[in-house]
């Protein structure tokens, strides 16, 4: 599994004293955290995946590789989200791979889906780069019921252990319980929260962005109002948000992060089309990977607008949000 973070050196450091503090992360700590939580952590992932891998490998449990598997798999494919694209292209390049190396076992199919999937995926696999700037600005939106607020919490816990400081700023004004949830998740990591009353999202987070460079603090996480791409008005506030941060800080912010609810299926596709083009995302988290989920937007997003997707998640606890690794992903499906 990959570490959770890529550390990078500011362009200008201050001073090398500064610029060792921002790059210095204890390889052991790194490989020990991922050492420690890979068999648990891929274990509940099959779990969480468990209905879509279900459908798909008993396909070739004893199949005759002809017209009605493909047929089949076709049908599972697209039950598990996977979009039409994104299935058409996946059985075109199986059907050649299968003709071109004279496959006739099911098991040596079932391999090449694999490989073929692993491929797809693999572009949306990369890490978070830390460190690079002063402070990180990372803008975080999704619809209201994502898991977006929750995330946040877990992320900024994570950033915390790779030796950043974390401030939030309670840029969710539209949800009335939104400013106390981030501040519950502030108080147990012990973050900063910068939040107003009444205030104006945009002026939160401007604040919020001037409080970290005062401080020195390493990461500024923004929560926006969770909102549908339908409602215009909202996805134009969060536009302005956008640019506000930009007036605190030149090039920022730096992240663009939509979280994504896992079990929204095709629908979790047309908010990162809507999303992308309002803000230009730069980065994806999916989470409620359990239970029901069925996993194949990941194909879905791959084919269709490949963003990259930096963390996933399967439950409620710190550790159920990793960093998206596609040959475990694709193991989990299909193993």
């Amino acid at each position: 599994m990959f570490s959770f973070f890529k550390k990078k050196p500011k362009d200008e450091p201050a001073s090398p004293e500064e610029a060792i503090a921002t790059i210095n992360v204890p390889a052991v700590e790194q490989v020990t955290e991922t050492s420690a939580n890979k068999p648990s952590w891929f274990s509940r992932l099959k779990t969480g995946l468990s209905k879509t891998s279900s459908s798909l490998t008993t396909l070739f449990v004893g199949a005759r590789i002809d017209d009605d598997l493909y047929e089949e798999l076709e049908t599972a494919l697209l039950i598990a989200d996977t979009g039409v694209e994104a299935t058409q292209f996946l059985l075109e390049s199986l059907k050649k791979k299968v003709k071109e190396e004279k496959l006739t076992e099911a098991e040596q199919v079932k391999a090449a889906l694999k490989a073929l999937l692993l491929n797809l995926l693999t572009p949306l696999q990369k890490p978070l780069e830390l460190g690079r700037y002063q402070p990180m600005v990372m803008m975080i939106s999704g619809v209201n019921g994502a898991g977006k607020t929750t995330t946040i919490g877990k992320l900024a816990k994570h950033l915390q252990n790779h030796q950043q400081s974390v401030v939030l700023a309670a840029g969710d004004t539209f949800r009335a319980a939104a400013r106390e949830q981030l501040t519950i998740w502030g108080e147990r990591n012990n973050v900063t929260v910068i939040a107003q009353e009444s205030g104006d999202p945009a002026a939160v987070a401007f604040d919020a962005v001037a409080s970290a460079k005062a401080r020195g603090t390493n990461v500024v996480m923004v929560d926006t109002a969770g909102r549908l791409p339908t409602q215009l008005h909202l996805m134009e506030e969060l536009k302005k948000i956008k640019r506000v941060i930009a007036k605190g800080m030149d090039g920022a912010p730096q992240e663009i992060l939509l979280v994504i609810d896992g079990n929204t299926g095709q629908n979790a596709l047309a908010q990162v089309k809507a999303f992308d083009e309002a803000l230009n995302l730069t980065g994806l988290i999916i989470t409620k990977l359990d239970g029901t989920a069925k996993g194949g937007v990941l194909a879905a997003i791959a084919k269709i607008r490949p963003i990259p997707v930096y963390f996933i998640g399967i439950g409620e606890q710190i550790e159920d949000l990793q960093p998206f690794n596609a040959q475990e992903f694709v193991d989990a499906l299909l193993d």
